[in-house]
Formats: C-alpha cells, structure tokens, sequence
C-alpha cells in the first residue's frame, strides 16, 4: 500500500508543471531538469520497496496476560536482507505505534509496545503493519508482515471477598500438623544434633541438665482451598470469573494450595505455577470462542 505524503504532492505538481514547460519552451535544460526530477522519483520508488522487504517479525508476549491490563510487549525485528540496511521503519499494533530508525543489514532491532486486550479468551494476532517514508519522504509505504500467533488473554482480576469464605480466620488457613517442622507448637524437648537451628534451643532445660536441649516442634501448614464455581453466589458471570481470579492470584502469592470445579472440570488444590495456569486458562475459556 502506498500513500502519497504533502510533499510527494507538491513533487508530483512541480514535476508536472515543468514537464509542461518543457514541451512548450522547447528548453533542453527544462527537460534536463525533468529528467532529473523523475529519476529522483524512481530512486525513492526502489529503494522505498527494498527498505520494507525481507523484515521479519517476532512477537515475545508475558507468561501470563490479563485482561483491562496494560502488558509490554517485546518485538524483534530482524533485517534479513545481506547489504541493504533498513531505515525509518514505523511499527504498528493494534493502533500502538512505535518508530525504528535504522536495522544493519542481516541484523535485528528490539523494541517494546504495551497492549491492551479487554476480552478474556484465545486471540490471534494475525499480521503486523510496516511503513516507512524513506527515502525522500514523497511516499509512504506499508506492508502487511504475517505473524499468527496465537496467545490466551486470562480474565480480569477484580477484588471481592470470595477468599473470606474459605479461609479460616487464623492466618488465612493455616493450621498445625503432625509433621516435624521450626514454626508450630511445642512437641517435644530433644538433645541438640548438630545442624539444629539455634533459635531452637530450649535454655531453660539446658541450664537444669547442663546439656544442650533443643525443642520439636510442629510443622505450619495451610488448608487447601477448592472454589466451586456453580456455588459463587455472584450473579453476573464475567464478575464471578474476575472474582475467582483474583482470588486464585490470591492464594498463588500467599502458599495457599488452590483448586477449582468448574462445570464437570475438576483442577484438585495443589500449589503451583502450573496449577495456577491450568485455572486460568479454564476460567479464560469459559464460554468464549477464539476471538
């Protein structure tokens, strides 16, 4: 595609009202002049052409994107033409826009866009638009470069309460266990093995034995937390999503081992990145096509 830029225009009439000249004076050094002008213009159509070829484009998205939420996005655009370097490349995404002012020849450039996507779900990002006015700025040139990538949007988190419900008051579920650990209650008065934290030692029955005494104690744990999502008392479904997401997020950064049922899915409470991605990514398909 090409546009003709405000100086292109004022070219293209110039070269025309001297065209004109020239056949009417019969003055070999209008027509001099002319040609000149015109070689100019073939000058910028080549170059023009190869300064946008053989680009490609590469799209480096988060781990994890959300929805309403702004996300940098990294680009790599790599020049693959041998001896022709690239110039004055303007980049653009989904209206973001971003200018690259010079690629070496078999060499790349990395830029950064944010993006915004507002629906949860899969998205495909087709293609990435490349123009430049070089040379001579009469003409910009665009050009379509295919990426097809493809990329899932998780929901939006929205603050709500949900995790009050299924938590216990006591340090968001935490709760003593039979195992051996540094952070519960008392079990036990042992001899000190070497190894043993010293905030561990038990003064007082060391001074009465005169012998270092160390104390067991129980491991702190967390209950695991599986969130029904048929029992979500929110109405309006993209709230709910929202709500529980944040909730998941939740959980994720303070050790809560997490689960959801959704529909006849069931993820069981387990603490981990893969769990959490897993959630999502359900929550984020839940009811949508690919956009």
């Amino acid at each position: 595609m090409i546009k003709i830029t405000k100086a292109g225009w004022i070219y293209i009439g110039l070269t025309i009202f001297l065209g004109v000249a020239a056949v009417n004076t019969g003055n070999n050094l209008v027509y001099l002049i002319v040609s000149a002008m015109l070689s100019f213009m073939g000058i910028s159509g080549f170059f023009g052409r190869k300064n946008i070829d053989k680009l490609q484009i590469e799209l480096k998205f988060p781990e994890e994107i959300y929805a309403s939420v702004e996300t940098p996005v990294k680009i790599v655009i790599k020049n693959q033409k041998r001896f022709l370097p690239s110039f004055l490349l303007k980049i653009s995404i989904n209206n973001q826009k971003s200018v690259v002012p010079y690629i070496d020849p078999s060499g790349e450039f990395d830029l950064h866009l944010t993006l915004k996507y507002n629906r949860r779900g899969w998205h495909t990002l087709g293609s990435v638009e490349i123009c430049s006015v070089f040379p001579f700025n009469f003409f910009t040139r665009c050009k379509e470069t295919p990426v097809n990538q493809k990329f899932i949007i998780f929901p939006k988190p929205e603050k709500c309460n949900l995790l009050v419900l299924y938590t216990s008051t006591k340090s968001a579920g935490e709760y003593q266990s039979d195992i051996i650990g540094t952070q519960g209650e008392l079990i036990s008065i042992k001899d000190y093995s070497p190894g043993d934290p010293l905030k561990l030692i038990h003064w007082k029955a060391t001074a009465k034995t005169g012998q270092l005494k160390t104390k067991e104690l129980t491991e702190e744990t967390v209950r695991p937390v599986l969130i029904d999502f048929d029992n979500v008392n929110i109405p309006d479904i993209e709230k709910r999503i929202s709500c529980i997401t944040y909730s998941i997020l939740q959980m994720y950064k303070e050790g809560i081992p997490f689960g959801l049922k959704i529909g006849n899915i069931l993820f069981p409470p387990e603490y981990s990145t893969a769990n959490k991605v897993k959630i999502l990514t359900a929550l984020a398909e839940y009811g949508k096509n690919e956009n």
